[in-house]
């Protein structure tokens, strides 16, 4: 009986499961507790179906954010992301991805500038970035009239070693941007450029060497000048060469053994219909042809800005005359001008010589120029040119071509060798 009982015990609620289930499925029941069951087990395990993205730790998606900030190729890019949830919104305007947003995604259109456009630069301000401190402190100061906020941003990043932000620092003090003609400091001015090329600013390190050339803020000294724009040629060179792919290289170097392969080479890469052809191509003092280098993206902002608003900053202002600078005059005769037809003025001595080298220097000739006597008045009231006239690109140091003469100055062979573009600073 035992054995009986117990096999019963095991048999019969086997028998009434099956049968309960056979009745369930006959009348639908089943089916319809499946589906609840299936609805409770989803609600009560919601990680079924849930976004990866949302489990990733706050940390790793800053660091993410931080980078593409940092490696943007342009605004839309970071911009993008932004838009895409509130959580990506919320982490990339972090002050630790703001503190590291690149040049290229600062890089602004004009005719984009709004307030919320001004509002997230100084919130990339706040948060340390020291890229946009000068963007917009170039911008209130060229831009937005505000010449105070503007040089104290720039001197912000000065401070933290911003190699842009102290030459523009040093072309202020040089102009005497902002206020009166006597409130020139060159002394400052080479001592800001002197630490802006030792940071390896380019232009920095050019306009540093015609000082010593010229005596201009320090005492003058010629051999150095001329070592100084050597090595400016160099790293400009160096510049292009890593900015151009591969197959532009072999075009760019120069050939000296052998004058015909020269003109060859030369040929190519200034030959529109070539496959390698390089653009805008800007004369080296190596003896290659050298395209230019990309501007900042603020002076790319400045040109557009100017252009947008007529040309040019209106009352008697001038812009400078390089097309990759656009920084305005702040008061009347500012900039420097060309003593050879009087048609161009530049902001400093590096601008004079890109453009001489890429454009002037074809278009320079000697003129009568005639002024008429509001011209005159506005020179006696303002003192005259505050810069004096630059040399048609080759006032102090020949080209060894001949165009020089254009100027109205003998060239020099010697300075030919040093730096193409260079000119008399007032």
């Amino acid at each position: 009986m035992r054995g009986i009982c117990d096999e019963e015990t095991v048999v019969l609620p086997m028998e009434s499961a099956a049968a309960a289930a056979a009745a369930a499925l006959s009348d639908g029941v089943g089916e319809r507790k499946r589906k609840r069951l299936r609805v409770t087990k989803t609600a009560a395990c919601p990680q079924i179906r849930s976004d990866f993205f949302d489990g990733l730790p706050d940390d790793i998606v800053l660091t993410i954010l931080a980078k593409l900030c940092a490696t943007a190729r342009c605004p839309s890019d970071f911009a993008a992301v932004l838009i895409t949830c509130k959580r990506l919104n919320r982490l990339g305007l972090h002050p630790l991805v703001l503190s590291k947003a690149g040049p290229k995604t600062l890089a602004l259109r004009a005719k984009n500038w709004c307030d919320m456009a001004h509002r997230f630069f100084r919130r990339c301000i706040f948060a340390g970035n020291v890229e946009a401190m000068y963007t917009l402190g170039m911008i209130r100061f060229y831009c937005l009239q505000n010449q105070g906020s503007g040089a104290s941003l720039m001197a912000k990043a000065a401070i933290k070693a911003h190699a842009p932000a102290l030459y523009s620092l040093a072309l202020v003090q040089f102009n005497g941007s902002g206020g009166a003609k006597d409130d020139k400091d060159l002394r400052a001015g080479v001592a800001l450029c002197a630490r802006a090329a030792f940071l390896g600013h380019i232009d920095a390190h050019r306009e540093l060497g015609h000082c010593l050339q010229d005596g201009y803020g320090v005492r003058k000294n010629i051999t150095e000048g001329r070592r100084l724009l050597v090595q400016a040629n160099a790293k400009e060179l160096a510049s292009v060469l890593r900015a151009h792919k591969p197959s532009l290289i072999k075009p760019l170097l120069w050939k000296l053994d052998d004058q015909s392969e020269e003109k060859d080479v030369l040929d190519m890469v200034s030959d529109p219909g070539s496959d390698n052809t390089i653009g805008s191509a800007l004369w080296s003092d190596f003896g290659c042809n050298v395209p230019a280098r990309d501007a900042h993206p603020v002076n790319k902002f400045l040109v557009e800005w100017f252009k947008m608003k007529g040309g040019g900053p209106g009352q008697g202002l001038r812009l400078c005359s390089h097309v990759g600078c656009g920084r305005p005059e702040i008061r009347k005769n500012e900039f420097r001008r060309c003593s050879g037809c009087g048609k161009v003025n530049y902001c400093s001595r590096g601008c004079q010589a890109h453009d001489w080298k890429m454009r002037h220097k074809a278009e320079c000739a000697p003129v009568e120029r005639w002024m008429d006597q509001a011209g005159i008045d506005a020179m006696v009231d303002d003192g005259g040119a505050d810069n004096g006239d630059v040399g048609g690109g080759e006032a102090v140091n020949g080209d060894g071509e001949g165009d020089d003469q254009t100027a109205g100055i003998e060239g020099d062979e010697e300075g030919d060798e040093a730096e193409g573009g260079g000119g008399a600073m007032g």
